[in-house]
Parts: C-alpha cells; sequence; structure tokens
C-alpha cells in the first residue's frame, strides 16, 4: 500500500508555494484588526496627572480611610473655541446691565464675539448653572468689592442667575449706584457691590477737587471692612484706578506718588503701592475673621486692548479672540497679576481659621479676547449719521453677554470644589 503522506520534495514544494500566498491572506486581516481593534498602550501618569492617593489611620477604630484628591483644575491656561450654544440672556431679559456695556442693544453689528468658550488645557469647565449657585449660597450674601471691573464681573453674575430666578433690588446709593444690593428670594441669596477702587482707604480725584488720588496704604477701606463680618462670601476686583495719578500716604506721611509733577514727591510708581494696598487688604480679611465658614476669592487683573488713539473709531477693532501662542501675559500685565498671586499666597500662610482664600487667574484668558469689549458702542449707535472724528471706546471693559461670564463660571466651579472639601469630599 502506498504512503499517504508527501514525499520530502512534495512537502518542500507545497511549503514554498502555499506558505507566500498564506501570509499574502493574513495581512488584510491583521490591518483590519489593528484598525478597527487598535491595542490599548497605558502611558505611565505624568506627576502632574496623577491622582494623589493618602492613607490615613485612625487609632480609635483601627480603621484605614483612603482619600482621593484628584488635582485642582488650572483655568487660567487653555484656548478659546467655537461654541454654537449662546448665552443664558441677551440684552433685553437682563435688565441690570449697565449701559455702556450692553453691546448689541446699542448697535454693534457683529455677534461673533458670543460664539467663543473657553476651553481650559488639561479640564473641562462646565456650562453656568445658576440652580447650582443658587443653591451654594442659600441664605447667604456674596460682596463683590473694587472697582468698575467688580461692578461689571457683578452684573454679569446677576444676568446668569437672572436666567432662573428674578432677583430684587434692595439698596442702592452713591454716584452711578456704586453701592447697591439685591436679594433672589427663591433662595433668599444677597448679592451686593461696594465701590473701592483702591481696597485701602482713598480719596479720589474729582472735577472739584485735586486732579489726583490719594491713597492711604496702609489702612483698610472701612466702607466695606466694617461690613465684613455680614458677608459669606468676597469677591475682591481692581487695579486700573492704581495706574491714575495718585499721592500715596503711609503711618500719617507721605511715601512718594505717581505721575506727579509740580509736587515737591518721590516719584515711586505704582506697583509697591499695589502691593502694599493687597497686602493691607488681605491682612485685613484675616484678622477680622470671626470664626465664620467665610470664601474670598481675588480675581486676577484684566488687561486692556486699546490700539492707537482713544478716541478713534477702530480703538479696539478685532473681531475675534487671539490663538494660542499669539499672545502672552508680559509687562505691567504679569506685574500686576504676579503681585495679586503672590500677596494671596502670603496671605495664605497666615490662615488658621474656616477662612478660605483663593486667587481666580483670569489675566490670561481676558488678554486673548480683544473682541469683547463695547469699543464705541459704549453709547447708543455711534455711527448713526456716519463716522465720527472722534468717538470715545471702551477697552477696558467688558460687553454684557460677553466673556466676563466665564469668570463667574470659574467662580462657580471654586465654590462647588470648596462645598465638596468643606463636606469631606462626599
Amino acid at each position: 500500500m502506498g504512503s499517504t503522506y508527501p514525499s520530502k520534495d512534495q512537502s518542500h514544494f507545497l511549503t514554498k508555494k502555499l506558505l507566500p500566498w498564506a501570509i499574502y491572506s493574513l495581512l488584510p486581516l491583521a490591518l483590519f484588526r489593528f484598525y478597527y481593534y487598535p491595542p490599548l498602550f497605558e502611558d505611565k501618569p505624568s506627576q502632574n496627572e496623577s491622582i494623589i492617593m493618602s492613607t490615613t489611620a485612625i487609632s480609635s477604630s483601627q480603621a484605614t480611610v483612603e482619600k482621593i484628591e484628584k488635582i485642582q483644575c488650572d483655568y487660567s491656561n487653555g484656548e478659546w473655541v467655537r461654541d454654537t450654544s449662546g448665552t443664558l440672556y441677551n440684552g433685553t431679559s437682563c435688565g441690570t446691565i449697565k449701559d455702556g456695556q450692553n453691546c448689541l442693544n446699542h448697535g454693534r453689528p457683529d455677534a461673533g464675539y458670543l460664539y467663543w468658550r473657553w476651553s481650559p488645557a488639561r479640564c473641562k469647565l462646565p456650562h453656568f448653572k445658576p440652580s447650582t449657585f443658587l443653591r451654594l449660597l442659600r441664605n447667604k450674601h456674596l460682596a463683590f468689592i473694587g472697582d468698575s471691573m467688580a461692578r461689571n464681573q457683578l452684573e454679569s453674575l446677576l444676568c446668569l442667575v437672572s436666567s432662573a430666578s428674578s432677583p430684587n433690588l434692595l439698596y442702592r446709593s452713591g454716584e452711578d449706584n456704586k453701592f447697591r444690593k439685591w436679594n433672589f428670594p427663591s433662595h433668599n441669596v444677597t448679592i451686593s457691590v461696594y465701590w473701592s477702587p483702591f481696597l485701602v482707604k482713598g480719596i479720589e480725584k474729582s472735577a472739584t477737587g485735586p486732579n489726583h488720588n490719594k491713597l492711604y496704604v496702609d489702612l483698610v477701606d472701612e466702607r466695606w471692612a466694617s461690613e465684613l463680618g455680614q458677608m459669606d462670601m468676597v469677591v475682591f476686583s481692581v487695579g486700573h484706578w492704581f495706574l491714575h495719578p495718585a499721592v500715596y500716604y503711609e503711618k500719617d506721611s507721605i511715601l512718594g506718588c505717581h505721575y506727579c509733577p509740580g509736587f515737591n514727591h518721590t516719584e515711586i510708581g505704582f506697583f509697591d503701592v499695589f502691593r502694599k494696598a493687597f497686602r493691607t487688604t488681605l491682612k485685613a480679611v484675616v484678622d477680622r475673621n470671626d470664626g465664620k465658614d467665610r470664601w474670598v476669592m481675588v480675581t486676577t487683573f484684566s488687561p486692556a486692548h486699546f490700539e492707537g488713539e482713544w478716541d478713534k473709531a477702530g480703538a479696539c477693532p478685532k473681531k475675534e479672540p487671539y490663538k494660542e501662542g499669539e499672545k502672552v501675559v508680559e509687562g505691567m500685565d504679569a506685574d500686576m497679576r504676579n503681585i495679586q498671586l503672590e500677596e494671596v499666597d502670603v496671605a495664605k500662610n497666615r490662615i488658621d481659621t474656616k477662612l478660605r482664600l483663593e486667587a481666580v487667574d483670569v489675566t490670561k484668558l481676558s488678554l486673548m479676547r480683544p473682541d469683547g469689549h463695547p469699543g464705541p458702542y459704549m453709547y447708543p449707535f455711534p455711527f448713526a449719521d456716519g463716522v465720527p472724528e472722534r468717538v470715545q471706546n471702551d477697552c477696558v471693559h467688558w460687553c454684557l453677554p460677553g466673556p466676563i461670564d466665564t469668570w463667574n463660571e470659574i467662580l462657580l466651579e471654586v465654590m462647588k470644589r470648596w462645598e465638596g472639601e468643606a463636606n469631606g469630599g462626599r
């Protein structure tokens, strides 16, 4: 009987002939597999991405509690991306917008500035939820303290929250309603604004008085500090008024001045004074804390975007945000921001109570939005009769709605984190 197995020569022939065809046949299958089911490679997490694990031994119960804390989100770095979802309010639905920031109602023809969203580099920034804000501040008082940027942020917040619940105006006083207070009766939330452009004691320049400001850098402004005990949460925001001519006092003596020709005072500029004013302010907040679980935030310096002369039609003409890397925080903007961040860190080292203090760094995200200012539309329909030779521009404050709404989205995220920490991470 003949063998049923191939001979050696036949085996060699089959191997030589069929093996290449088998390889060619399997190759498409392998490519198909890798395309639709790619292999999973686990990158070793970097130090900044790692989840911090801490284990605390509890001797009384012989138990071990593991606490997992995620690295805090850095909202200061990122980019502006297109977003078509729109805003929670507009120039007609919110009645608390200052006329000078109601850009669309004043005839601004482009609305593209409304459709951008801040995207942090390593995390997400959720949309503002009025219901969450009201819940966190139920039966509490939030005070914005500072200059017109504090007021700008306050009015943004009022509009965001008003999309869900209407406020009642309780109080207003001072020139241009610089001291005001509202209440949201649905949750008994009180929001107020205190005009204090230096945070420390100051006498502002006026048409009938001196043409320079007077600052007492070692004395806090009692117009707000005397009512600190009534506040559960505070947001400080100042900066631009320190650029104006001023004479500075410390311990009842003249310290120097900024841009004071005609005076026999030492010119010292404003950076050191800005630092002294912030240190005095935060020291007062820490020293006067009464054991209350008080939240304090410092909104960092918001850059202006003037191009050329302030009274020309195109003083801040850009229609889109800067791209990442196109503009960097530098010069005066960086110095003002860094002083605030440093002084917040100094004050944190002195806190031994329930007081929570943090800087909300909005300088870069604001710098990248030259398109978000009222410009000539700080006044209604400035070009209705043609382009005038001179027109006043606002390239400092922000349109409402506009980029400043992002400040309050970040504010709410910090509030949520603080609530979580106060509840033991639950």
